[in-house]
């Protein structure tokens, strides 16, 4: 009993030892993995988390600061772009600009707010931006470990209205090709065709050239069918820069009816043709059966009969033959048949000719609407401007000093022209 109870006794500062050990080595390892977090948590950079957009010319700020704030001013700070590789956008080295290592395009266009570099602002200051300024800039703190990125859209201040012209006309579909084409657009945009409803059309592939000066201009093509108003849409659109243009146009019932009224003579044409050539397969066929029974009939009836045959035989040596040596009488329908052919074909001849000759007067009654449109759109613009220039010349009549003087001067005037017509009377009567 005595051993068993010193056993005991010993043990258990043993086990309160271990306890107090583990523990010990627990908070160590909490306390160093919680410095280690405080210490990164110290060293994030934030950018913008929206894309920047500016225009051609304008200065603009790409954002960057740490959280929380912390002096950097005597640390390297790094400006770059994706697609510049190892080139610098500005590069600052315990608060001077190194620029020797700058690229060409940013000299003198860029700066950090130098008085902002102790509470952990390193945002970036460039002016006067340019197209080719578009891209995904990332600012770094080499010694943090730390970066954050900007991406920044540059669109052009000369963006020019689409313009919607008549390009063609689809007679296969009893339509019209429209063509819609914008210039000066930077970046790249998308080209849209809406009814007058606002419902999206099914137009063909947007083509795209992009000038020397990197603007953009963009055309594309959609084919209409007549409805109810005519009211059709192009919108020219750039999501990332939110700018939209877009431009309206009214198709005239008369570009319509031109090929609704063409399309029944072409129909109709082609029905006469397919009927005719018909006949003439049907009227072939019942005549090839019926000479066919008649040589049936024949040969049976020469082997019924000798005298007959005889006599037969006598009679169709004064009759004239055909190559097969029948009877001169089977030849004529041949012949005749022959004939119908050559008479159903100069037909069909006629007819075609006849297409050709109303596809020619239907282009020409084309081309007239199309003259005639285009004379009372350029007889609208005239009168248009007539009417500018008369309420022009009527303003500059009626603020002139001389018309003013003109609306004071006729009483004494037309007094004067008074006394001079009583004298000249009376000297006429004396």
């Amino acid at each position: 009993m005595l051993l068993q109870t010193n056993r005991q006794s010993l043990q258990s500062p043993l086990k309160t030892l271990r306890v107090l050990v583990v523990h010990l080595l627990l908070t160590h390892s909490c306390k160093g993995n919680l410095n280690s977090n405080i210490v990164s948590g110290q060293s994030q950079l934030i950018g913008s988390s929206q894309p920047i957009v500016a225009t051609v010319g304008d200065d603009i700020i790409l954002p960057c600061h740490l959280e929380p704030a912390m002096d950097v001013a005597a640390m390297t700070l790094e400006w770059t772009r994706s697609d510049m590789d190892s080139i610098f956008v500005h590069l600052c080295r315990a608060g001077q600009d190194v620029i020797h290592v700058k690229h060409p395009s940013y000299k003198g266009r860029t700066s950090l707010f130098t008085d902002e570099l102790k509470q952990g602002n390193i945002s970036l200051k460039l002016s006067k931006v340019k197209l080719s300024d578009g891209g995904k800039y990332k600012c770094n703190i080499p010694k943090l470990n730390t970066q954050s990125f900007d991406e920044l859209f540059v669109a052009s201040g000369a963006v020019c209205s689409p313009v919607i012209s008549i390009a063609d006309v689809d007679r296969d579909r009893g339509g019209v090709v429209l063509q819609c084409e914008s210039k000066g657009w930077h970046p790249q945009p998308e080209v849209f065709w809406l009814d007058g409803e606002g419902n999206l059309l099914s137009a063909g592939p947007t083509e795209t050239v992009r000038g020397p000066d990197d603007l953009y201009t963009v055309s594309s093509r959609v084919t209409v069918e007549k409805r109810h108003n005519n009211n059709f849409t192009c919108r020219v659109q750039q999501n990332n820069i939110n700018q939209i243009r877009e431009t309206h146009i009214i198709v005239s019932d008369d570009f319509f009816k031109v090929q609704s009224s063409s399309s029944p003579v072409t129909v109709g044409l082609v029905v006469c043709i397919v009927l005719i050539v018909a006949a003439a397969v049907f009227f072939f066929g019942w005549k090839w059966r019926q000479n066919m029974i008649k040589t049936k009939r024949s040969h049976r009836d020469e082997t019924e009969g000798g005298s007959k045959n005889v006599s037969k035989s006598n009679d169709t040596q004064t009759q004239p033959l055909n190559a097969a040596g029948t009877e001169g009488e089977t030849v004529y329908p041949t012949v005749s048949a022959e004939n119908k052919i050559k008479v159903l074909q100069d037909k069909v001849n006629k007819l075609l000719d006849e297409k050709k000759s109303l596809d020619t007067k239907k282009n020409e009654l084309e081309e007239q609407l199309r003259n005639e449109e285009q004379r009372r759109i350029n007889a609208e613009t005239e009168v248009e401007t007539l009417k500018e220039q008369l309420e022009k010349k009527n303003k500059e009549r009626d603020t002139s000093p001389a018309s003013q003087s003109s609306t004071t001067e006729p009483d004494s005037t037309q007094e004067g022209r008074d006394v001079s017509s009583s004298d000249m009377s009376n000297q006429a009567s004396s």
